[in-house]
């Protein structure tokens, strides 16, 4: 035992000897958090679109009053008026506006006859999100215009009540559980797998070949030290993030206890996937190679930033089998519905089992002799 954690202590020794490594490991999470979180979290403002009027009559006028209004209130576009059908639809291409409305000759004298009146919208939709924003905002408002002037005293349409669970969840928040997840997995990337190739190119563990020290106390004292590493990591995070995205879970001791244990089974996950794959690498290229790699087929397919729903069947698959997965869901369960411990019992089921059983895999491959 003492052997054991003589050499966790030499690796804790030199992560905290190098504290340039330690605030790199997690500045990309946290600068994610921050870009990321503001860059797609947000709902469409500013957009420019064209109103081209054939129709000059009442009901265009209360279209363009409906225009004006969104425009000064939720502000999501804004109108620009245009003369020429052709030249909008050009500007629209070429980017100058992101969307044009063409209202029709005779438009007004449609509304009042009920001959099937109908608006134009022109959008570029190489652009899905701003073209699915604007769409659904003019959807809102033709719907809103469709409204008869006196309701009827029997209501004959379905509506749909929306009931929310939970308060608005801003990107920021959604996007901290893949931060936390992604600090942790830098932490073992960097404070495990390349210096452990890096100790082994300098010759470091030929001295730990000529001690009586056993396979299993070496695998275990390294193990242990990369595991601390990532919590330290991962506590570090969970802290500074939440505070950032303005989330107040972490202030709660039972919600502090299940991110721990998520965090310690993360870190052991992580780690025991890690050493599996660099137990017989030599080359300390291999890992500085394969960072990239890895943190785009395990981040990305994990749900971090888009739900997994929406993936095609070969990419659930992947999110089947990845730690990371189970890591951010069980975050997003604390830090974002308060789940507690019933939330996230399988996700420590397969965090710790998965943990464990890289390890039992990988100390049977690592290599006693030179």
């Amino acid at each position: 035992m003492n052997r054991m954690l003589a050499i966790t202590e030499r690796e804790m020794r030199k992560f905290f000897r190098s504290p340039v490594l330690m605030v790199m490991s997690m500045m990309l999470p946290l600068v994610q958090l921050v870009i990321l979180g503001n860059a797609f979290g947000g709902k469409i403002t500013g957009a420019k679109v064209a109103v081209v009027d054939h129709d000059h009559g009442p009901q265009s006028v209360k279209i363009k009053e409906a225009f004006d209004a969104v425009g000064a209130n939720i502000r999501t576009f804004t109108t620009i008026t245009y003369q020429d059908e052709v030249t909008a639809r050009e500007d629209v291409r070429t980017g100058k506006i992101d969307a044009a409305v063409i209202i029709p000759p005779q438009f007004s004298r449609m509304v009042y006859a009920g001959d099937r009146p109908a608006l134009g919208l022109v959008v570029d939709n190489s652009d899905q999100f701003m073209s699915g924003s604007l769409e659904s905002e003019m959807q809102s408002l033709v719907d809103a215009l469709n409204q008869p002037v006196i309701p009827e005293r029997v209501v004959k349409s379905v509506a749909l009540k929306i009931v929310e669970l939970y308060p608005f969840v801003e990107y920021m928040k959604y996007l901290l559980s893949g931060s936390i997840a992604l600090a942790m997995y830098i932490s073992v990337m960097i404070g495990g797998g390349m210096l452990y190739i890096d100790d082994k190119a300098r010759g470091v563990h030929e001295g730990y070949l000529v001690t009586p020290i056993t396979k299993l106390e070496l695998v275990m004292g390294l193990n242990i030290a990369g595991a601390a590493k990532a919590v330290l990591s991962g506590i570090c995070i969970t802290v500074i993030g939440s505070l950032m995205a303005g989330l107040g879970t972490i202030f709660s001791p039972m919600a502090d206890v299940e991110l721990l244990t998520l965090i310690l089974g993360t870190s052991i996950a992580f780690n025991g996937m890690m050493f599996l794959m660099m137990v017989r690498v030599e080359d300390p290229l291999v890992p500085r190679a394969m960072f990239g790699v890895l943190n785009t087929l395990l981040f990305f397919p994990a749900g971090s930033i888009y739900p997994i729903a929406a993936f095609p069947p070969w990419l659930r698959a992947i999110a089947i089998v990845d730690p990371f997965t189970y890591a951010i869901h069980g975050f997003k369960a604390i830090l974002l519905k308060d789940g507690g411990f019933v939330a996230i019992q399988g996700d420590l089921i397969f965090l710790f089992t998965f943990g464990i059983g890289t390890l039992l895999l990988a100390t049977p491959l690592f290599k006693r002799t030179l």
